[in-house]
């Protein structure tokens, strides 16, 4: 089925190497009325595509280049070396980068968040081995900060949504760069217990151990954000393990909630940045 572009807004989601989840990822932003182009990396890297003609950018889940070296390193070394103007330029014109698992191990690695344009490419978090040193497959239940600037989790109190990772847990580099999250509220989402909705550390309501319970964080102007958990695999309500009893309980979404994060973003492209 088809999805006709509600909005004048451009996605780019880069595949290749390893990366997945290109067509989950491109169904949601459709649905969210973007025009969406798949490009294989070395696409953008001849120069047949070009980052300035697109408003947001994706880094989306997989295992670029088999984790080697730590998961998202090659990936984000490769681009650093060879689309950093155009990826400055991109950011400096205020449009939307989202990064998913993968995506969110590679941005961090080059350095786009937390400090964003007062710090581009300076590495000062991570995402290391999981605390429990195996892969994790599963759904966590989310806590969003609702005084964070972050433009993807607007409106949210709340996420469940899967993860599934080996490498997930959230590191800082210093107690300053810990302060700096903590100051400017750039911590987007946590792992909450999924009784109390308070975050958590206790396995396995956190699944990998991430300081703070971080599950997302956003650079100060809320357009750069990376997560472990992957909203594309919950934009339909069929795509959530309970929906044959919120069925029959007359409780199914319109849409799974992962879809929100995607509308967030193509909403506020369209009114902003266009």
């Amino acid at each position: 089925m088809t999805t006709t572009p509600t909005s004048d807004v451009k996605a780019l989601v880069i595949t290749g190497y390893g990366l997945n989840c290109e067509m989950e990822t491109k169904r949601a932003l459709q649905q969210a009325g973007a025009t969406v182009e798949l490009v294989h990396l070395n696409d953008i890297l001849k120069g047949y595509n070009r980052l300035q003609d697109y408003h947001i950018l994706v880094f989306m889940g997989g295992f670029s280049f088999g984790d080697h070296l730590g998961a998202g390193t090659v990936f984000a070394n490769r681009i650093k070396c060879r689309m950093r103007d155009q990826l400055e330029n991109f950011i400096k014109d205020g449009k939307l980068i989202l990064g998913i698992c993968n995506g969110f191990q590679t941005i961090t690695r080059l350095g786009l968040v937390p400090y964003g344009q007062n710090n581009l490419f300076n590495q000062s978090t991570a995402i290391a081995e999981n605390e429990q040193g195996v892969f994790r497959d599963a759904w966590v239940k989310l806590k969003i900060n609702a005084d964070c600037p972050c433009i993807f989790t607007k409106g949210l109190d709340y996420l469940y949504l899967p993860v599934r990772h080996g490498e997930g847990r959230f590191v800082t580099d210093s107690a300053e760069t810990a302060e700096y999250l903590k100051e400017n509220n750039l911590i987007a989402m946590q792992y909450a217990d999924p009784v109390t909705g308070n975050p958590s550390m206790d396995f396995p309501h956190n699944p990998n151990g991430s300081w703070k319970a971080v599950a997302g964080i956003c650079d100060p102007s809320g357009r750069i954000f990376g997560l472990m958990p992957h909203p594309e695999a919950f934009i339909s309500p069929y795509n959530h393990p309970d929906w044959p009893r919120q069925k029959a309980e007359g409780l199914l979404p319109e849409k799974g909630t992962g879809q929100i994060i995607f509308d967030n973003a193509v909403n506020f492209a369209a009114a902003e940045v266009v």
